[in-house]
Formats: structure tokens, C-alpha cells, sequence
């Protein structure tokens, strides 16, 4: 079911980005008044913008939908995953705060032996 509402949205996703960019920008009807453009469209005189416009808000409102069911789909993932045993976050900051790190410049044991052919660092 999540597969299918992630492929949904994509699919949505992509339509109002291809509505968007088709639609003419508030300059275009200057162009317009000079004879150019009302009689050549497929929508009619008015132009397109009344319908593309119902079908970008109508595509925009399935989008938040399917954007609200992943979201509640991500919850139920995200409590599935409490339940299977993964300790919290606070088991694993009190377990980090009991390890012991090194402290920066101490000597490392179990490094090069002392009597090598290397020279000495100054």
C-alpha cells in the first residue's frame, strides 16, 4: 500500500510541475491585447487559466493527501521499529558516557618498538 501512495505522489508530484510551468504568467495578456494569442487557443477567447488552474488545485490537494499518508505511514514504521528490540536513545548515550576514550597526545601502547631504524621525532 505504501508503494503504491509513494508511486501516486511521484506521479502528482510531477503533473503539478508540468501544470505549473505550462500556465501562462500574469505578462502574457499584454501580448494578448495586440492580437496575438486569443484565437489560436484550444481552450477558447478566455484562454486556459480557469481550468488549468482547478486542475493544479485539485492535483495540489491529492498531493497533501498522499503527502499526510506517508507521513502516518512513516509513524507506524518509526513504532514498529521501538518494538523490535533496538535499545533508546537514552540506553545508548549512558553506555557512551561509560567508555573510556583516549586522550590526544597520550603514548599508545603497542606502537613501534623503541629501538628502530627510524628517526627520532623533534
Amino acid at each position: 500500500m505504501e508503494t503504491l501512495v509513494l508511486i501516486v505522489h511521484v506521479l502528482l508530484a510531477a503533473a503539478i510541475i508540468g501544470l505549473v510551468l505550462i500556465q501562462q504568467g500574469k505578462g502574457a495578456e499584454a501580448g494578448a491585447s495586440f492580437g496575438g494569442g486569443a484565437s489560436q487557443t484550444v481552450f477558447g477567447a478566455s484562454g486556459s487559466g480557469g481550468f488549468l488552474v482547478k486542475v493544479t488545485a485539485l492535483i495540489a490537494a491529492v498531493l497533501f493527501a498522499t503527502s499526510f499518508a506517508l507521513a502516518y505511514f512513516a509513524k507506524e514504521k518509526a513504532v514498529n521499529v521501538g518494538e523490535a528490540g533496538i535499545p533508546s536513545a537514552a540506553i545508548i548515550e549512558s553506555a557512551a558516557e561509560r567508555v573510556e576514550l583516549p586522550v590526544l597526545g597520550a603514548p599508545v601502547s603497542g606502537g613501534i618498538a623503541e629501538d628502530t631504524d627510524l628517526p627520532a621525532a623533534e
